[in-house]
């Protein structure tokens, strides 16, 4: 019997789920699961972000292909719908799905990790390594990191909203090369994709459209913008409003200048250290 990982990633959708479930498999070191990824790009590179075992599944109906009758299940991704859930918790023996949608259950023969829900089978739980509670001195006053993609160029279309800020800039993972060196053009100082976590780590203010890079700047002792693309999902907007981390929308940049200047004094909700608990709730669901 095996444990499976799946998480949706790609060009077009980026790497947050990709680095939650690498959060969480970290967490659980001394068990044996394989991370299922739905770019095999990133699955080749799933080693330097302390995942042994990964593999790419070109679409997610593909996993029976891998796994079998019985084997165990994590599932990070919005792609099934309910027929095909409802499929996926009657094939596997243990079922974990991790939601950020506000609106979403728990449903009958699975197990749920949201920052929304609670109640019995769910685990209540913002995922945020380790690693990133550790304080590290802030060596960069302001950094900006549009997100791990950009098919179609939107921060450069949109380069107005920050270039007079001056801020460093982080390099995503899908960024086309030559893409790559046309923004490296247009920001005094520029970090590459592997330096994310010391960027992440050392930013006192971050603009971001990565929720998870909120949450991570926010618990290393920074102080995160949320850009909110059209692209990506919403269901940040309501968690982000009650730990009071200020999100702009449309690239409005009289609002962004009017944020940054009142972070001073805006208060910060501290995110909650809760490893331990997601590592103990999912462990023993697993191992029902």
């Amino acid at each position: 019997m095996n444990t499976y990982y799946y998480v949706h990633t790609g060009h077009r959708i980026g790497l947050d789920r990709f680095r939650r479930a690498c959060t969480i498999i970290r967490a659980l070191k001394d068990m044996d699961i394989t991370l299922l990824c739905s770019d095999f790009r990133i699955a080749n590179e799933a080693r330097h972000f302390g995942v042994d075992k990964a593999v790419g599944v070109d679409v997610v109906r593909n996993i029976p292909q891998i796994a079998k009758h019985g084997d165990k299940l994590i599932f990070d991704s919005e792609e099934a719908n309910p027929i095909m859930l409802d499929d996926m918790r009657k094939f596997f023996s243990a079922f974990i799905r991790i939601s950020d949608d506000i609106n979403d259950k728990k449903e009958e023969g699975e197990f749920l990790v949201s920052p929304y829900l609670s109640g019995n089978g769910i685990c209540n739980a913002i995922v945020v390594d380790d690693k990133y509670f550790k304080r590290k001195e802030k060596t960069i006053k302001l950094s900006y990191f549009f997100g791990d993609d950009d098919y179609e160029k939107d921060l450069e279309k949109n380069i107005s909203f920050i270039e007079d800020l001056n801020p460093d800039l982080l390099i995503g993972f899908y960024y086309f090369l030559d893409y790559e060196d046309s923004l490296k053009k247009m920001f005094k100082k520029h970090h590459e994709f592997e330096d994310y976590d010391d960027v992440i780590q050392k930013s006192e203010i971050l603009i971001t459209a990565s929720p998870q890079a909120v949450l991570e700047n926010l618990a290393s002792g920074g102080k995160p913008i949320y850009i909110q693309r059209e692209d990506y999902t919403s269901d940040f907007q309501e968690l982000f409003k009650k730990m009071n981390i200020p999100v702009i929308k449309n690239y409005e940049k009289c609002q962004l200048l009017t944020t940054l200047k009142t972070l001073e004094t805006r208060e910060y909700y501290n995110v909650e250290h809760n490893s331990n608990k997601l590592q103990e709730f999912i462990k023993e669901n697993l191992n029902l």
